[in-house]
């Protein structure tokens, strides 16, 4: 939102003083990071859960079971009820890592822009962006490192496709694990996504005579029940995930007392820092998290998608 913030006759008296106010209010940097949201960025979107940590680390536990150990008897009358144990998951740690940047912005950039926010903005935006990037190949590296895999029936870009074929079995797989799963989220990359919404076979599946129609709309919201996402970060292009979102795993954010920090609605914190050495400031973001895949069986990467 350049526009909230229009300069004047470029004077220091001026522009330096509204944006030196701007950039020492953390709630005004908070407001502006809401406009920086790219639904492209997934992370929070694949592991929904919030864990907390503790010490630098998170201690969580893999593939919980969700029965007992013992087997259900009948009862007689009058006889006490069979103990059984409540088994646990296989133990895991994972260590919280900063991820963290910083830029410095002139104050004769600022004070020379005619609508003096707009630096500000683009300053933000590469910040938060080049942090919420790095935080979402990680954790799609995780998740991908994580999934057991099964190849398609066929490329979805060449031959034959059977993406729609490709997307119930690997549903299929998750459900037949009996662990309570339910697939709700198809990831692809932009070839699969462009795939999906030429693919013949889905497209006369849709829905006729309305304006909710993909061919009108241009998005493919949901296949099979699952909502399809889209991402640039999925560690290997040529791949699909299907999985739960609900119990896949979650993201382990750790926060502190540090002064000055604004959280954007992404987990990104950020803070301006004035340089009266350098009639400049530092713009300084960080993220302190790590990904945590607690259910590996929640999800299933299907292999060979695209060329």
């Amino acid at each position: 939102m350049p526009g909230s913030y229009p300069a004047g006759a470029p004077t220091l008296s001026g522009d330096t003083l509204s944006i030196s106010r701007f950039l020492q209010n953390p709630t005004a940097i908070r407001r502006r990071l809401r406009n920086f949201k790219d639904l492209r960025f997934v992370s929070d979107q694949l592991l929904t859960q919030r864990l907390r940590s503790s010490g630098g680390a998170v201690l969580y536990e893999q593939t919980e079971p969700f029965v007992s150990d013992r087997t259900v008897e009948a009862v007689s009358a009058g006889s006490e009820y069979p103990f059984a144990n409540l088994p646990t998951g296989t133990a895991a740690v994972a260590a919280v890592a900063k991820w963290g940047q910083k830029v410095r912005l002139t104050d004769e950039e600022i004070e020379r822009n005619v609508y003096a926010g707009a630096a500000v903005d683009r300053a933000l935006q590469k910040v938060v962006n080049s942090i919420i990037s790095q935080v979402d190949s990680v954790t799609m590296s995780a998740i991908g490192t994580a999934l057991a895999d099964t190849a398609t029936l066929g490329k979805w870009d060449a031959g034959t496709p059977k993406i729609l074929n490709d997307i119930l079995n690997a549903k299929r797989i998750i459900v037949a694990r009996n662990l309570g799963y339910s697939p709700d989220t198809i990831v692809v990359s932009d070839l699969g996504y462009m795939s999906m919404m030429v693919d013949t076979v889905i497209s006369n599946l849709w829905r006729r005579e309305t304006t909710d129609n993909p061919v009108y709309t241009g998005e493919v919201q949901q296949i099979a029940g699952m909502t399809v996402v889209v991402t640039p970060n999925l560690p290997v292009a040529t791949s699909a995930y299907v999985l739960d979102s609900k119990a896949l795993g979650g993201m382990a954010d750790e926060t502190d007392g540090a002064p000055g920090y604004a959280v954007s609605d992404l987990a990104v914190q950020i803070k301006s820092i004035r340089l009266d050495a350098n009639d400049a400031w530092d713009l300084q973001g960080r993220r302190k998290t790590v990904p945590v895949v607690q259910e590996p069986g929640a999800g299933q990467e299907i292999t060979g998608v695209t060329s």
